[in-house]
């Protein structure tokens, strides 16, 4: 049965979990990768806290091969039903008896407990599917510990009984979907992700589908702080709402990136009219003016002059990234700075893109006439810089996976219960590589 239906797939991130099935364009669900359990206690009787919980204290979801709870309710009580994810948690938070927990953490889960229930409605609820006919195929952050993939394992294969799993780094599946893009000629697997989602910026590079570990860098700024700064500027502003959820409105509907943030603040001082008032539906429903001034292109530029906004991060994006390449093996670079791909939702605002690309092109020709001049003007033959936006950015590696998971192969590389069965958790160690050797 397994052999003919489509692949799953699961990108659980730390603002959202994207799910679907492979062969599809977009996910079938996108919902806040949050979890709402009576008492607002952490955990639950296997186990609380972020501790994993004992297999002995695990449910086994499936009874008689059918997806209901009732073996889960048997080993934990009744409680433990009791809880929703995504969308209807945060709805049930805002009412008594409910706390809200959100599992993933910078990208990697901190409560398996949670995560467990997170991923059974996921599958039972949303999907509407009976795991051991499906393969999955998860995705994890860069220097993901491996007992994160042994714990991931554990649960799809003892709980959940999944058909096959294969567990793949989300940078290489970003790589993947940028295959959609023209600019994009040969499908390589070399290049540098640039991801920046709700609560971090990753720039990992990636070289023939292998994460080169050491020159992975993390910037602390991302969506949610865009979403601060925002609301810091209008309620400075005085505006009649400044919201939180305001500020995400404003944020996804009006901002941009500009070319030069001295000349655009000249145009706008130039060109009152600009700033027309616009009206947002607030959170309660009714419906408020706000202005949106300054706050349209100077929110996206805390990427590139981060110190308008923090005093303690002080790179600006584009140095950030032609250092992970500079830190690079010598023989990969000119494909990272031919191949840099955007990700995620933060990546997404007018002309990002651009602005990135001409501000490394900057660094590059800075340094290749430095080099020049130091040789006695040798003429070095250049480099091409070159950054890959496509319509799929918002949900890169979900795409990604979309696109490797319908592939004839995809199921010779994930692991097998059988296979689980016979050596245990310790077999998400070693995995192969999709398109590539395998990897120890």
């Amino acid at each position: 049965m397994a052999s003919q239906t489509p692949a799953i797939v699961m990108d659980n991130g730390t603002g959202f979990s994207k799910l679907g099935f492979a062969g599809n364009d977009a996910p079938s669900f996108v919902f806040p990768t949050a979890i709402a359990t009576r008492g607002g206690v952490s955990g639950g009787g296997g186990g609380s806290g972020s501790g994993r919980p004992a297999i002995a204290n695990k449910p086994s979801y499936l009874t008689g091969g059918s997806g209901s709870g009732g073996a889960l309710a048997a080993k934990r009580g009744t409680e433990d039903l009791d809880f929703s994810i995504g969308d209807e948690a945060l709805a049930a938070s805002a009412g008594p008896g409910y706390g809200i927990h959100y599992p993933v953490r910078h990208g990697q889960v901190e409560n398996w407990d949670h995560m467990e229930r997170f991923w059974s409605n996921s599958i039972f609820k949303y999907l509407r599917v009976e795991p051991e006919d499906h393969y999955f195929l998860l995705t994890e952050p860069p220097l993901n510990p491996p007992e994160n993939r042994e714990n991931t394992a554990e649960i799809m294969f003892e709980s959940f009984n999944c058909a096959g799993l294969y567990i793949a780094v989300q940078a290489v599946l970003a790589l993947a979907a940028s295959w959609t893009s023209a600019k994009v000629a040969d499908r390589s697997l070399t290049g540098i992700v640039v991801d920046s989602g709700d609560g971090v910026t990753h720039v990992i590079p990636v070289a023939e589908g292998y994460v080169i570990g050491s020159s992975i860098k993390s910037i602390p700024i991302a969506g949610r702080d865009i979403t601060y700064f925002v609301q810091s500027l209008l309620r400075d502003r005085g505006e009649a709402d400044s919201s939180l959820k305001t500020a995400e409105r404003v944020k996804e509907e009006y901002c941009y990136v500009c070319p030069d943030m001295v000349k655009e603040f000249a145009r706008f001082d130039r060109e009152p009219d600009r700033f027309l008032k616009h009206t947002v539906t607030a959170p309660n429903g009714r419906s408020v003016t706000v202005d949106v001034g300054y706050e349209r292109f100077l929110a996206p530029e805390i990427f590139f002059n981060p110190e308008i906004y923090s005093s303690d991060f002080l790179t600006p994006l584009p140095t950030v990234v032609d250092g992970v390449i500079q830190q690079s093996p010598i023989d990969v670079r000119r494909g990272l700075y031919k191949n840099i791909v955007l990700s995620g939702g933060s990546t997404l605002y007018k002309d990002f893109g651009r602005r990135l690309q001409r501000d490394i092109r900057h660094l590059v020709d800075a340094r290749l006439r430095a080099s020049e001049a130091r040789s006695g003007g040798a003429k070095s033959g250049g480099l091409d810089v070159q950054v890959v936006t496509h319509k799929r950015q918002r949900h890169g590696p979900w795409f990604g996976g979309s696109l490797l998971g319908q592939t004839p192969e995809f199921r010779s590389y994930c692991h097998t219960k059988a296979e689980y069965d016979e050596i245990g958790p310790s077999i998400v160690r070693r995995f192969a590589l999709l398109g590539g050797p395998g990897s120890t």
